[in-house]
């Protein structure tokens, strides 16, 4: 047995869809209309036969076109009671089960500081790291990213079951943040946030040491790792 998942609001839309096509075929069934009443083209027999077959074809479309317009519009309000049927259901049940998980993740949530089912919250403040998944099933929350010269939060980790948060990227001159783990039974890790634009570093000299402004002149060894020059910036 398949699984089915239904959304109220795309059943709703599809409803609406069905009304306009239907609107649609029936402009079209009135435009056609004059074919219930073929004139003949001529006095002769032959004429009028095939002025009065043509007649007859137009008339069955028009009765076959308004039973399909009554089931079509049978379909669109069955379609649309469905979505509301399925709404006041999404409705009635979600109350019961919000208390119910609330009840469960009570103990966990007061003894270690994380709920037993349930995704970690995403950080809100610059730099944060993102709340740990639920010890069973459930996502670590996303990291937020970091002001100038702060590192980017490090995303939640998941319990047994469930996907790792995103790392958030770093502000200037900082890394970005750790991707959180995934579930140890089942489960990706977040992916780690991007580190910010690093500052402009100072010019090193070929021995490692700070450039200085005037070069000087040396001996013939020169420096221990440089012999063979004897002008450098060393």
């Amino acid at each position: 047995m398949s699984y089915l998942i239904a959304a109220p609001e795309m059943v709703s839309a599809a409803a609406r869809d069905l009304a306009s096509i239907g609107s649609a075929i029936g402009v079209a069934n009135a435009s056609a209309a004059p074919t219930t009443v073929v004139l003949a083209a001529g006095g002769d027999e032959v004429s009028a036969a095939i002025a009065a077959l043509f007649s007859t074809h137009g008339q069955a479309y028009q009765a076959l076109s308004v039973q399909a317009a009554r089931f079509h519009e049978q379909f669109v309000q069955a379609l649309s009671a469905g979505a509301v049927s399925y709404a006041a259901a999404e409705a009635a049940n979600a109350s019961p089960m919000q208390q119910a998980l609330a009840v469960v993740n009570a103990p966990t949530q007061a003894l270690i500081g994380r709920p037993l089912i349930g995704n970690g919250a995403n950080a809100t403040t610059p730099g944060g790291n993102g709340g740990d998944g639920g010890i069973l099933f459930g996502n670590g929350g996303n990291g937020a990213a970091g002001n100038p010269g702060q590192a980017g939060g490090s995303g939640g980790a998941a319990g047994l079951i469930g996907n790792g948060g995103r790392g958030a990227a770093g502000g200037a001159g900082a890394r970005g943040g750790h991707g959180g783990a995934g579930g140890l039974l089942f489960g990706n890790g977040g992916s780690g946030g991007a580190g910010g634009p690093g500052r402009q570093g100072q010019r090193r000299d070929r021995c490692g040491r700070r450039r200085r402004r005037q070069r000087r002149v040396v001996g013939r060894r020169g420096c221990r790792r440089h012999r063979r020059y004897r002008r450098h910036g060393c």
